[in-house]
């Protein structure tokens, strides 16, 4: 999920001044969408679709391209060796859904732990070195900050979580825009899965941005109707002290769940 990295990658002052600038001019989602960095949803509302069923995306070549550069990254942890010998897919043979199973083969067999880890070396490993210092530099954890981040979110996330918003929230007492409403998580929609939400993307998007990058996040899923908050600026709460990790698993949808269980199976330490 922390995929605002790959605009870091090898950044210079100008460019994050254009991206203010852009912010200041228009908080717009259709300014935004000038950057080129969106995929277009294919429902006729032009909005998710209703819970219970799938949105459908037109993903174009920046999509697929992110898709595909993650995925690859990820295979490296969750193919077999029988996989691994096997000849890779093309570059543009990877679509969301691929995306989402090469996640899910990571989450098996390891531990909650372990799979935040896989992540965190994923994310790592596609930053320049030095990118965590040099962000640190550029966003120090202000209200400015927080705010620019979550502007930037609504394009750079998109094609991974699906059309999302600024609003407005209250960190330490101080009301600021640097909260993001996602509408319906395209990811947890296409995978159905409380654990790979939490393990593959709530977990290590806050600690990256967190002690990577020095700037607070807290992302709260509702799991209700597949909504999520994301607040920059605010310090997440130790896991157990977290509503997630309290979370029963999507019996009616997910693959792996185990309706018997109070709380999803993934979310345990082991």
């Amino acid at each position: 999920m922390v995929l605002l990295s790959i605009p870091y990658s090898s950044p210079s002052f100008n460019n994050y001044t254009t991206f203010y600038h852009l912010q200041r001019q228009s908080q717009s989602q259709s300014r935004y969408a000038k950057i080129g960095i969106r995929c277009g949803i294919a429902e006729p509302s032009g909005e998710p679709a209703p819970l219970g069923q799938k949105t459908k995306y037109n993903d174009g070549f920046f999509e697929k391209a992110f898709m595909t550069l993650f995925a690859r990254k990820m295979e490296n942890f969750g193919a077999s060796k029988k996989e691994s010998d096997q000849k890779k897919k093309g570059f543009f043979d990877y679509d969301y859904d691929s995306f989402v199973d090469v996640s899910r083969k990571v989450m098996q067999g390891r531990s909650r732990l372990q799979q935040q880890q896989v992540v965190r070396e994923v994310l790592m490993s596609m930053l320049p070195p030095g990118a965590p210092a040099q962000f640190r530099k550029l966003f120090p954890p202000t209200q400015w900050a927080a705010e620019f981040n979550a502007a930037i979110t609504v394009p750079f996330f998109f094609w991974l979580v699906g059309p999302s918003e600024v609003v407005e929230v209250e960190v330490d007492g101080v009301k600021q825009k640097s909260g993001v409403h996602i509408k319906k998580c395209r990811y947890l929609e296409n995978s159905g899965c409380v654990g790979m939400c939490v393990n593959m993307c709530k977990i290590p998007t806050q600690d990256f941005f967190t002690n990577e990058f020095g700037l607070p996040l807290t992302m709260n899923p509702n799991f209700e109707d597949m909504s999520c908050e994301m607040i920059y600026g605010q310090v997440p709460p130790p896991f157990e002290e977290d509503p997630v990790s309290k979370q029963p698993c999507y019996a009616s949808i997910c693959t792996i769940a185990n309706p018997s269980s109070n709380v999803c199976p993934k979310l345990s330490a082991n």
